[in-house]
């Protein structure tokens, strides 16, 4: 049997923390290793316990989750953070996605939600729910795509690499996107890594909030 998913839960409103603490009990392959209540706690939590996934809130008195989002990438790059977000923060969750986190999860979010995206965090992939990114896309084109540009426009993408980040940001899997553009799995994890080398990025949610800010997913 394998080992169980260690994951850290950090939010400043203890209710949040005790609700996922016993939703996470209930899945075998999961492990709750420890609480944050704020950025400061969760960096030595990690430092301590090492966990494979963080669960991150964004707003916390003390130190913010972004904040702690760029110390952790820094220094323990290994661990896979999760945004823990509501429905007005889109902006912060397109920073926290660009300075490295893997996902995000609507504090509401359905149990299996909630068990599928850590499971895929710890694995280094990304689960983006499509009705959320689809938000977000329409958020950053009414702000004229941001105003915080990541990398020099134009944009440097070929149409086929957007079509596949296209796909992704509607949460279609590598299997699904073969399918709907005609080519096989291999080419798409190809246009993803052009892609990911292109923009200085190492996963999905981090390449769509580039692409986001700058407006280059509009169809």
């Amino acid at each position: 049997m394998s080992e169980p998913i260690r994951v850290l839960i950090t939010d400043d409103h203890s209710i949040v923390r005790e609700g996922l603490t016993l939703i996470l009990e209930t899945a075998d392959d999961i492990e709750v290793i420890g609480e944050a209540a704020n950025g400061i706690e969760a960096i030595q939590l990690v430092a301590t316990h090492l966990p494979d996934v963080v669960l991150m809130d964004l707003r916390m008195p003390g130190m913010d989750g972004l904040t702690a989002i760029e110390h952790l990438q820094r220094d323990y790059p290994q661990v896979a953070i999760v945004i823990l977000t509501t429905y007005n923060e889109d902006d912060l969750m397109l920073r926290g996605l660009q300075a490295g986190a893997k996902g995000f999860l609507l504090k509401d979010t359905p149990r299996q939600t909630l068990l599928d995206t850590i499971q895929a965090a710890a694995k280094g992939e990304s689960l983006l729910n499509a009705d959320v990114m689809s938000r977000l896309m329409a958020h950053m084109a009414g702000e004229g795509g941001g105003e915080r540009p990541s990398i020099a426009t134009p944009n440097p993408l070929t149409e086929r690499e957007l079509q596949t980040l296209r796909a992704v940001a509607n949460g279609e899997t590598n299997r699904g996107i073969a399918l709907q553009l005609g080519i096989t799995e291999r080419t798409v994890k190809a246009h993803l890594t052009s892609v990911y080398n292109k923009l200085g990025v190492d996963s999905r949610a981090a390449a769509i909030a580039i692409a986001a800010q700058n407006g280059w997913l509009s169809s």
